[in-house]
């Protein structure tokens, strides 16, 4: 199978049509020269790719690479192989997997978003990921391990201690981006890394569109953070669709340019709109977040070790994503500046708030 799927046939389906009809890939290969047999219009270039005699050499050098480094290789048809991708017709014949996630997992939720992450697409998706863990432990996020949403989504799976998958758009003898090694290696504890690029595998640009059919096709729905008109997150989102799988987006202001994406996919009926992990779980009937709560129970289960006067801070903070200024939050909370001060500066020792220009403060946990 790992000689087979070098031969850069692109018709992936037809490739395991022929699998299925010849009854393995070592058959497929060691008749390659009467595949016109089976289809008698094969093409030339079919013929020449499937009896390319470097095949069996590439896969015998990829084997050791696998065996010294401790990679599973995993093909169509394992038991191991991700049932969800395997219903596509482009999901590819071998996997190489390094860690120990589960890929045919209970749920899985592919996360993706701009490269250039605001904090407000940043918080959200920490949020909905710690949402998640609450609600449906054990869920396994999916991304790419790319720069913004990415590796946010994988990040805070890893806070909250859920196993994550990146997908990646080479092969596993290195990681790009270089900055993303140490968050990759963590990763590996609890999920891990995959690809269907053996190694030696450059991460070319076209890559990327391919790696991006894996992301949307392991998983049950797509969710997309933040995007601009254009780029990979409209492309998985797109792929989800073809795949029959749910999609769904995080709405933004109409003139930011990273939200425009989700907006549009939303305002096309391509990507339902969440607001929350809440609606998100009620749209897939999941866990028991699907029963509504008040937004005094979820005040107390989001900040449950919070004093009173922090936990108002809090929520006048949630309640507008631009943020307040300090005087703001004096007038709304009634708590006098000299008190004020003092309690902000704890709650951004503690990570809960974030200062930002203009002498406003966020919510980190929105």
């Amino acid at each position: 199978m790992l000689a087979l799927s070098r031969a850069q046939v692109p018709q992936l389906a037809l490739l395991r049509q022929l699998v299925d009809e010849v009854g393995s890939a070592k058959e497929l290969l060691e008749n390659a020269s009467h595949i016109r047999d089976i289809i008698p219009d094969a093409t030339p270039r079919l013929v020449s790719l499937l009896t390319d005699s470097s095949l069996v050499e590439l896969a015998q050098r990829e084997m050791e690479f696998i065996e010294k480094n401790s990679i599973k290789l995993i093909c169509m048809g394992d038991e191991a192989y991700p049932s969800r991708l395997a219903e596509c017709d482009d999901a590819p014949l071998v996997l190489h997997s390094m860690g120990n996630a589960d890929l045919n997992a209970r749920h899985i939720v592919s996360i993706v978003g701009t490269r250039h992450a605001s904090e407000y697409g940043k918080a959200l998706c920490e949020n909905f990921v710690a949402d998640l863990a609450r609600f449906v432990p054990g869920t396994l996020i999916v991304s790419g391990l790319a720069y913004g949403i990415d590796v946010c989504a994988h990040r805070a799976a890893l806070k909250a201690g859920l196993p994550t998958i990146g997908v990646l758009a080479h092969g596993l003898d290195r990681i790009y981006p270089n900055a993303h090694r140490a968050t990759a290696k963590q990763m590996l504890d609890c999920g891990g890394l995959l690809t269907e690029f053996m190694s030696g595998t450059e991460s070319l640009k076209p890559f990327f569109v391919q790696r991006n059919r894996i992301v949307a096709g392991i998983s049950d729905a797509t969710v997309v953070v933040e995007s601009a008109s254009k780029g990979g997150s409209l492309i998985t989102a797109s792929l989800a669709g073809s795949y029959a799988r749910d999609c769904f987006a995080f709405p933004g202001r109409v003139n930011d340019q990273y939200s425009c994406g989700c907006n549009e996919l939303v305002s096309r009926n391509k990507a339902a709109l969440i607001t929350s992990a809440w609606d998100f779980l009620e749209a897939m009937n999941w866990g028991d977040a699907t029963k509504k709560k008040s937004a005094a129970d979820l005040q107390t289960e989001l900040f449950p070790e919070l004093s009173p006067e922090e936990s108002a801070v809090m929520t006048a903070l949630r309640e507008d994503s631009d943020g307040l200024q300090v005087n703001q939050m004096v007038v709304q909370l009634n708590i006098p500046i000299n008190k004020l001060l003092p309690l902000l500066f704890e709650m951004e020792m503690k990570g809960l708030v974030k200062a930002v220009a203009g002498g406003c403060y966020r919510a980190v946990m929105m």
